[in-house]
């Protein structure tokens, strides 16, 4: 643990939404959060051109209003800056190093939304080992976390042991109950020859998952005996699935697996989840 909680922000409502967001999971982490803007170097100019070495004033400007922001809406929380003439994008990464969780301002729904500092989110989130968080305005108020819980999704077809640990630590931080959600096609042997689904074969591929997402939480459960656990098992598609399973959410968290791959990739369970949930999503990197 490095008690530390970043959040890029660019001055937008979606910004702002992820700095309060993280100030109240800086909170419940005991962390400190630091809030971070970055811009690129200016581009030499003419040749001859006088070419000033101050940086631009509206950083400045973007930071104090992040910092009034969160110190308003939760007060107390220790509070870094960090002005970086960089580009966004390896900056966030940079400082995603030095952190537990990156949140980031996520700008509208459909696969040209883009997110904080200019940048798309999506293709930053493989490049980060540590959980990524998008938030959209108007997703980061935390009034109704008292009754609402946290979704996760469970593939069940590789080890997810850091998606799960994720997970319940997010529930108990909250005092929250987690909804494991886990969705599943129907096999081939649960449709007759004419393509229409068999009653008993299709409660028996249902049984066989929920037995497999019990066995999964078990473990988990027994560590965390004060998280109330909710198994949700949705016999179609997982993206679908999931997002059903996030109506009512505070948050929902979404794996990425990370290892073995030459090029990174973000699965079309995670796009469907930052383009449509109704809630702030986490994105947790595990092997």
């Amino acid at each position: 643990m490095k008690y530390l909680v970043t959040v890029g922000v660019d001055g937008t409502s979606q910004a702002l939404a992820a700095a309060r967001w993280a100030a109240h999971e800086a909170r419940l982490r005991q962390s400190r959060l630091r809030i971070l803007t970055a811009w690129p170097p200016l581009a030499a100019g003419p040749r001859g051109a006088p070419r000033s070495s101050e940086p631009p004033h509206w950083p400045d400007r973007i930071i104090e209003e992040a910092r009034s922001t969160v110190e308003s809406t939760e007060p107390g929380v220790p509070v870094d800056v960090a002005l970086v003439r960089e580009q966004p994008l390896e900056a966030l990464v940079e400082a995603a190093a030095q952190a537990d969780l990156l949140a980031l301002g996520s700008r509208g729904l459909g696969p040209a939304a883009r997110f904080a500092l200019g940048e798309t989110g999506l293709d930053l989130v493989p490049r980060i080992a540590v959980p990524v968080v998008l938030v959209r305005a108007r997703q980061d108020s935390p009034a109704a976390e008292s009754s609402s819980s946290v979704a996760v999704g469970v593939s069940l077809h590789a080890p997810c042991e850091g998606l799960l640990a994720f997970a319940f630590e997010t529930a108990a931080r909250r005092a929250v109950p987690l909804c494991a959600v886990h969705g599943r096609n129907l096999p081939p042997f649960a449709y007759d020859r004419g393509g229409v689904v068999e009653r008993a074969a299709a409660e028996q591929a249902e049984l066989l998952a929920r037995e497999e997402l019990s066995e999964a939480l078990r473990p988990w459960r027994e560590k965390f005996r004060d998280v109330r656990v909710e198994e949700q098992v949705v016999m179609e598609s997982p993206a679908p699935a999931l997002l059903h399973g996030a109506a009512g959410a505070q948050l929902l968290i979404v794996g990425r697996r990370h290892l073995g791959r030459a090029v990174p990739r973000i699965g079309h369970v995670v796009h469907a989840a930052v383009h449509h949930a109704p809630c702030p999503v986490a994105i947790v990197p595990h092997g």
